[in-house]
């Protein structure tokens, strides 16, 4: 069972997002917060508990503390819980902000039940996940006529298959599937990806999938 805490400074969103979460059977709401501030409250009080939330659905313009600076909070004290941003389309840099102090993920918070149950069963396992669309937004190319953007050392020194390998994460594939699409093992990519993080000194997939979409 997949327990879940959701943030949100709208009631209304709140009991709706439980009841629908409700009708998964895989997935039990433990808590919830109106503001960044409960959020950290509760995630301290049920650490180490039966009750423990694995996901947070992370609002981010909230009152008081917003989801921005609670996420960093929360990833920083309480390792292992995973952050799920919820966002519309005029918060990017909000997003970009999260997504950099460690949450997993982000969606619109309009997203199908559905599509969000598998989002959070997503981040659970440790993937990173983007909403349709929202990468795109949020992470644009560099123009052609734009100056060049000069590749890091440490980038540039990564094997071709490790570059191969950091481009399929910043697409968003999980494991497995870069495995399918390099005709390679799974256990070769997870050698692959603990190569890259240690090389690039970072802390996770995400913040090498940003890294990543700034260059390519």
């Amino acid at each position: 069972m997949i327990r879940i805490l959701l943030v949100d400074d709208q009631t209304i969103i709140r009991q709706g997002l439980a009841n629908l979460l409700a009708a998964q059977p895989d997935l039990t709401v433990v808590g919830d917060a109106e503001n960044g501030q409960q959020a950290v409250e509760q995630v301290a009080s049920l650490y180490n508990t039966p009750r423990q939330p694995d996901v947070v659905l992370m609002d981010v313009r909230m009152p008081e503390i917003d989801g921005v600076a609670a996420t960093r909070q929360i990833c920083e004290e309480f390792p292992g819980i995973k952050i799920l941003v919820l966002t519309t389309f005029d918060d990017d840099d909000y997003v970009q902000q999260a997504m950099r102090y460690g949450a997993k993920g982000y969606l619109l918070k309009q997203t199908p039940i559905a599509d969000l149950a598998v989002a959070i069963r997503a981040v659970h396992q440790g993937y990173t996940h983007m909403g349709p669309g929202l990468f795109e937004k949020t992470f644009t190319p560099t123009p052609i006529n734009s100056p060049e953007i000069l590749m890091p050392p440490a980038l540039a020194a990564l094997s071709p298959r490790e570059q191969e390998v950091l481009k399929l994460i910043s697409s968003g594939l999980s494991n497995r599937e870069i495995a399918q699409t390099l005709f390679i093992s799974e256990r070769t990519v997870r050698n692959h990806v603990t190569s890259i993080l240690s090389q690039l000194q970072l802390r996770d997939r995400t913040q090498a999938a940003l890294l990543a979409s700034t260059f390519w």
